[in-house]
């Protein structure tokens, strides 16, 4: 392995000069400075990082935890897109990502001190129960933390606005002619909460009567729940005329249980997804659905979460909503 001495003794200078160089100090030569780098690049040269550990009391590695119910893992089409945006903004920043899980080699540990095992600078939490204690330990402990789609007190953090996306879905169902929507909604989560809200003070403002039974709690990126609870609305004395789904990939089990039911979508009954993925594109009918911008959530997540570890006293906790767009398909029927 290249060290700092190899480069020393290439270019005929001392060691403390070729740290100043590759760590662009500016009490030597801009000439000096070049001959050193070019040298270095040319040698293969490496930093060892916990050597840059150790001096600059940072390891330039922040923590990912990401645990999906349904486990999913990294098929998860929607958090898949943040987490890949994430990683791409973290790298640009010069930084590595590990993921957080409750283990440290063979021994069972909770996710802070598993965070403290790895020295991670910061920490992104992207989808876990943020109920569960030692999530609200890691959150309340000294590390920087940054959210997604879930609120702290004086944290940061990135949320999709699930108020504006349900809002727009309704307004534009509403535009179509109909008035009896059912709504399929997730888990009780924060973006649930969001979503439920939205879904019934915009029917509220648009005058809309929503019966208890159109109101269903399914699960997120769960087809068979979503099939089941589709079964149960068709067979009401009086059907929706429009469904939405929890998201895009649920909407394939409630696109099953319609075709069952001998239905077509959308003469016979309109269907509406969530997130916008590019499977909701390819679907027969192409589905209408609400697009989650991932890539800005990915992007402002790594970039607040390194800028409250390089620059803490002048970084504030704040709270970034990310709005998203229609993607009008072809499953809601002008009735």
């Amino acid at each position: 392995m290249i060290s700092i001495r190899d480069i020393a003794k290439e270019c005929g200078v001392s060691v403390a000069t070729v740290s100043k160089a590759l760590n662009g100090h500016h009490d030597i030569s801009a000439q000096t400075r070049e001959t050193v780098c070019r040298k270095a690049a040319e040698m293969g040269y490496q930093p060892n990082s916990a050597a840059r550990a150790l001096k600059t009391n940072r390891t330039y590695n922040l923590g990912v935890l990401y645990e999906d119910p349904q486990h999913s893992g990294l098929g998860h089409e929607y958090f898949s897109r943040i987490l890949e945006s994430f990683r791409a903004q973290a790298e640009a920043c010069g930084y590595d990502v590990t993921f957080i899980n409750r283990n440290v080699g063979k021994r069972r540990s909770s996710y802070l001190e598993h965070c403290r095992y790895r020295g991670v600078d910061g920490v992104c939490v992207v989808c876990v129960n943020f109920l569960d204690p030692q999530v609200l330990e890691l959150v309340q402990s000294e590390l920087p933390v940054v959210t997604v789609d879930h609120m702290f007190n004086n944290r940061t953090s990135i949320v999709s606005d699930n108020v504006k996306g349900v809002q727009t879905l309704v307004n534009h169902v509403f535009g179509m002619g109909h008035r009896n929507i059912a709504f399929i909604h997730g888990e009780r989560t924060a973006v649930t909460e969001s979503r439920c809200a939205s879904f019934y003070k915009t029917c509220y403002d648009l005058g809309l009567q929503v019966p208890d039974a159109y109101v269903r709690e399914g699960a997120y990126h769960d087809c068979d729940s979503c099939e089941r609870i589709t079964a149960e609305l068709l067979a009401l004395p009086q059907r929706p005329t429009c469904i939405f789904f929890t998201d895009d990939v649920s909407a394939l089990g409630g696109l099953a249980a319609i075709a069952r039911a001998g239905l077509r979508v959308p003469e016979d009954i309109s269907a509406v997804g969530y997130d916008g993925i590019p499977l909701a594109k390819m679907m027969i009918p192409s589905l209408t659905t609400y697009h989650q911008d991932t890539q800005a959530i990915g992007y402002w997540a790594a970039d607040r979460l390194v800028s409250l570890i390089e620059h803490p006293k002048t970084t504030l906790p704040e709270s970034i909503l990310i709005p998203g767009s229609l993607l009008e398909g072809a499953s809601v029927r002008r009735i």
